[in-house]
């Protein structure tokens, strides 16, 4: 889905700042080896993240804020995952933004500007809420949720309009399809390993067990 400049206000120029940010991107053909610790280090605007810096599993996803199978695993399983393994301190859980169009692009960025302890919370809203903000009236929705999460309207616009914050989550995007194979979202590794088959509890369950105990 591409950004209705009509809906989405013409001076925040989002379409025109992602096509600029993104011009050097490009898929790679083939699928290039990475360690866990270059996976895991964090990008050049920092990670987002949740449960203990030094956990012995680290689960990374890379997602889409328009993607609805992103939404589904977030209003699901995400949430059991986060009482058993993250709440719980046995897991460090890395969210990466791997944006497929300028409306995921303009979440993201709203999600990264309000505060940090509110960051996963607005993005809970991202896709609680995706069907309702993902459409015609694109900014009214996300600004409500920006307010919610105490951003002014001014400080929503000043968000939308900061190139470095919107080059820095391409470039998350980038690494992520040039250096670490992600070809669709979400996609998942556990200690640097790509998650493969069922992405239920059980799966999770299965993957992160067969990593703490190598």
């Amino acid at each position: 889905m591409k950004l209705n400049r009509r809906t989405f206000s013409q001076s925040l120029a989002i379409s025109a700042m992602a096509a600029g940010a993104a011009s050097g991107f490009s898929a790679s053909a083939f699928a290039q080896s990475f360690s866990p610790d270059e996976l895991h280090a964090a990008p050049a605007i920092g990670d987002k993240t949740l449960g203990p810096d030094d956990a012995s599993v680290i689960v990374v996803e890379y997602a889409s804020a328009t993607c609805p199978h992103c939404a589904a695993f977030h209003n699901g399983t995400f949430k059991e995952l986060k009482a058993e393994f993250i709440d719980t301190g046995k897991i460090k859980f890395i969210s990466r933004e791997f944006p497929l169009d300028d409306l995921a692009l303009a979440g993201f960025m709203v999600a990264r500007c309000v505060p940090d302890d509110k960051y996963f919370g607005m993005l809970d809203l991202i896709y609680e809420q995706q069907r309702t903000w993902a459409g015609q009236n694109a900014r009214a929705e996300l600004l409500k949720m920006a307010k919610l999460a105490g951003l002014s309207e001014a400080e929503f616009d000043a968000c939308l309009k900061n190139e470095d914050l919107a080059k820095g989550i391409l470039a998350i995007r980038k690494d992520g399809a040039e250096k670490f194979d992600v070809k669709a979202t979400p996609t998942f590794y556990v200690n640097g390993k790509k998650m493969e088959g069922d992405r239920d509890i059980a799966g999770f369950r299965k993957a992160i067990e067969a990593a703490a105990s190598s």
